[in-house]
């Protein structure tokens, strides 16, 4: 499924359209996936439940979100980013939206990580916890 903005990127499902190198070489060096390989980031890209690519109008990949989903009840909003100098456009916003409203997905209950983009992710419908959540992160 593809989506044109107005603001002239294109959103677009189609696994086969993303540019590995081009996840990997952000991914690689962001916060929550610094030193995953490129071998690992094409694993999780061809086995995600979604991906979803933000592009110019050119083509060039400038934005990235994967998904992990039971397929039925529960899907977790993982690696998405913007770069940089494509930021303060509201194309994160339409990124993780078209990610998490449209698609078969979209009913599922849909969970997140994050550090520091509570106020991006509260636009589209997220909030924080009632207490009733946890996690359990591997010992290394």
């Amino acid at each position: 499924m593809e989506r044109h903005l107005d603001c002239g990127f294109v959103l677009d499902d189609d696994r086969r359209r993303i540019d590995g190198a081009a996840v990997h070489a952000f991914l690689s060096t962001s916060y929550w996936a610094a030193g995953r390989s490129r071998e690992l980031i094409d694993e999780l890209i061809a086995t995600a439940a979604r991906v979803v690519g933000l592009y110019t109008t050119d083509g060039g990949q400038v934005g990235f979100a994967r998904v992990v989903s039971d397929g039925h009840t529960v899907s977790y909003r993982a690696d998405v980013y913007v770069r940089e100098e494509f930021r303060g456009r509201r194309l994160g916003v339409e990124l993780v939206r078209f990610t998490v409203d449209e698609g078969a997905l979209a009913q599922t209950k849909w969970l997140l990580h994050t550090r520091d983009m509570h106020r991006l992710y509260a636009k589209v419908g997220f909030a924080i916890p009632d207490g009733r959540a946890m996690e359990r992160w591997p010992t290394r």
